[in-house]
C-alpha cells in the first residue's frame, strides 16, 4: 500500500515538474519570437522598402554617352542600392511575357522608351527624400520622366512606423503576462507543499532555510524550460533562414547570442523571483489560513 502510494506521490510530483517547465518553455518560445521580431523589425523594413523602384525613363535623342554617364552616376550615388539599365527591347519582351501576347506586332512600333531601373538604399525610402531624387535626376536634359509608385512609397513608410510601434507595445503586455503565467505555474507547484513550509517552521526552520530549496529546485526547472524554448527557437531560425534567406537571420550572430542568452536569463530570474514570493506569502499565513 506504501509503494503504491509513494508511486503516486512520485507520478504526481513529476506531473507537476513537467507541467511547470512546459509552461516556462511555451512562454519563452513566444517571448523569443517577438524578441525576434523586435530585432528584426527594421531589417525586414528595409527589405520591402528596398524593393521600391525608381524608373528613369530616357528620351530618345539621349546620347549613349550621356546614358553611361547617368547609370554609372546613379549607381555610385549613396541612395542607390541598383542602377540597372533597361532597353525599349528588353522592357517590351518583359511585358509580353506578362501580359502573354506581343503587343508590338499589333501596334506595329515599340512605343516603350530606354530607362534605367534605380532600387533606393533603405534609408533613403521615403516620400521628401525619394521626390528630391526625383526632382534632381528630371532636371537633366536627356531624361524625359521618372516614376514611381507614390501611394506605395507613402503607405510602407506608415505601415513600417505603425507595425513597428505595435510590435513593441504587443511585446511589453506578452512580457506582463509571461511573468504572470510563469508566476501562477510555480505558485501553484508550492502550495501544494504549503504544509510542508509550515511544518518546517515550526520545528525552529529559518525562513532561509526553508526557502533556499524551493528557489533552487525551481530554477533548474527554469533553466530547463528556457533551454527547451532556446532549442525550439533555434529550429524556427533555421526553418525561417532556409525559407527566407533574404532576411539575414544570421547576418549578426552576436545580436542571436544576446537574444538566446536573454531568453535563457529570463527564465532563471522569473523563476526565482516567483518562487521567492510564493515561499514568502505561505510562510507568513497562518496554520488555519494553509486551508483556505
Amino acid at each position: 500500500m506504501s509503494k503504491s502510494f509513494e508511486r503516486y506521490q512520485k507520478r504526481k510530483l513529476i506531473s507537476s515538474y513537467f507541467s511547470v517547465v512546459l509552461s516556462i518553455a511555451l512562454v519563452l518560445f513566444l517571448l523569443g519570437i517577438l524578441g525576434l521580431l523586435v530585432l528584426n523589425t527594421n531589417k525586414m523594413a528595409n527589405h520591402f522598402k528596398e524593393q521600391i523602384t525608381i524608373s528613369v525613363f530616357l528620351k530618345e535623342s539621349a546620347k549613349e554617352v550621356e546614358v553611361d554617364q547617368l547609370q554609372k552616376s546613379l549607381a555610385m550615388a549613396d541612395y542607390t542600392k541598383t542602377a540597372t539599365y533597361v532597353s525599349k527591347e528588353e522592357a517590351a519582351k518583359k511585358h509580353a511575357e506578362e501580359i502573354g501576347e506581343n503587343f508590338t506586332d499589333f501596334l506595329g512600333y515599340n512605343p516603350l522608351k530606354n530607362s534605367i531601373d534605380v532600387n533606393l538604399n533603405a534609408d533613403f525610402v521615403s516620400p521628401e527624400q525619394i521626390e528630391e531624387i526625383a526632382n534632381e535626376i528630371t532636371a537633366k536634359t536627356y531624361v524625359d520622366e521618372v516614376s514611381y509608385d507614390k501611394p506605395l512609397v507613402g503607405l510602407l513608410t506608415e505601415n513600417v512606423k505603425r507595425i513597428s510601434f505595435w510590435i513593441l507595445v504587443a511585446c511589453a503586455i506578452f512580457t506582463f503576462i509571461a511573468v504572470l503565467l510563469i508566476n501562477s505555474s510555480i505558485r501553484l507547484s508550492i502550495y501544494s507543499k504549503r504544509f510542508i513550509i509550515k511544518t518546517m517552521q515550526m520545528v525552529g526552520a529559518t525562513k532561509t532555510f526553508i526557502r533556499w530549496p524551493f528557489i533552487w529546485n525551481n530554477i533548474k526547472l527554469g533553466m530547463l524550460g528556457a533551454l527547451l524554448a532556446i532549442v525550439v527557437l533555434s529550429g524556427v531560425l533555421y526553418y525561417l533562414n532556409g525559407n527566407f534567406p533574404e532576411l539575414g537571420l544570421f547576418d549578426d550572430p552576436t545580436q542571436l547570442s544576446v537574444l538566446l542568452v536573454a531568453v535563457f536569463a529570463l527564465g532563471v530570474f522569473i523563476s526565482f523571483i516567483s518562487t521567492y514570493f510564493a515561499t514568502q506569502r505561505f510562510l507568513n499565513l497562518r496554520t488555519d489560513e494553509l486551508y483556505y
